[in-house]
């Protein structure tokens, strides 16, 4: 398992750095974000390609199981990521949110039955998602140029490193037995793929190029995410902007 998981981390690392330095072959794009639209295009078709055959199982999924199992399923796995989440806010320097993260997966582990119930939200615990490549941005590290990967979909460069950070501490991945490890990330992408329907029929009807549209929110919701929720203006300090009114 270790052996895989190093494998994947390395060349993930190694495509981001190898085609973050081709400033050089660099295509022009209509965002300045996405130099090496060219490629992404392409990983972006190989995804399609893929979700011809992970949508269909999504969808049925989605028919097929009761509403209070996809809520407990999709409850199991964010409490597992509430852990990362809390240290996450710690490292950002948000020691409220993370004591609150901790308490939420301290209630969601052992009255909500190993997290399969948020009761942790009804008793006033907010839910947070924090990743790494929030916490490197929150540190200074510039965003980069902009990537699409098959399979893990849209990342800037600083989110692409940001993710093999997160997929190393995602403590699914380190369980031992194989069968289970596998049933498990397996069950939480189908999830998760299955909770993004809706979103793929609001994607066919605004967009006139898809591939621009996904790029363009992405870029958009990593910035709000980072600023946590406060959108700044290109030139403008994050000082400047108080409350989500800086535009």
């Amino acid at each position: 398992m270790k052996t895989q998981m190093a494998k994947r981390v390395f060349s993930v690392a190694f495509a981001a750095t190898v085609l973050g330095g081709l400033n050089g072959c660099a295509t022009t794009a209509n965002n300045p974000k996405d130099p090496y639209e060219s490629f992404n295009r392409a990983m972006f078709s190989v995804n399609e390609g893929i979700d011809l055959v992970v949508k269909p199982v999504a969808q049925g999924y989605d028919a097929a199981a009761p509403l209070p199992v996809k809520a407990g399923i999709g409850n199991f796995f964010g409490n597992i990521y509430d852990v990362w989440t809390a240290v996450n806010n710690f490292l950002q320097g948000k020691g409220g949110q993370g004591l609150s993260d901790v308490g939420r997966v301290l209630v969601n582990t052992t009255i909500g039955i190993g997290g399969v119930f948020d009761v942790a939200s009804e008793m006033g615990l907010e839910k947070h998602t924090e990743d790494f490549g929030q916490t490197l941005g929150k540190w200074g590290v510039d965003d980069g140029p902009y990537f699409y990967w098959p399979l893990i979909g849209p990342r800037t460069t600083r989110d692409s490193f940001g993710w093999l950070v997160d997929s190393y501490a995602d403590p699914v991945w380190r369980v031992d037995d194989v069968a289970l490890r596998n049933s498990l990330v397996g069950v939480r992408f189908i999830d998760l793929r299955a909770s993004l329907l809706p979103t793929d029929r609001v994607v066919e009807q605004a967009a006139f190029d898809k591939y621009n549209y996904i790029r363009d929110a992405y870029l958009q919701n990593r910035r709000s995410e980072i600023n946590d929720g406060k959108t700044l203006i290109e030139g403008r300090g994050e000082g400047e902007c108080k409350q989500s009114r800086c535009y």
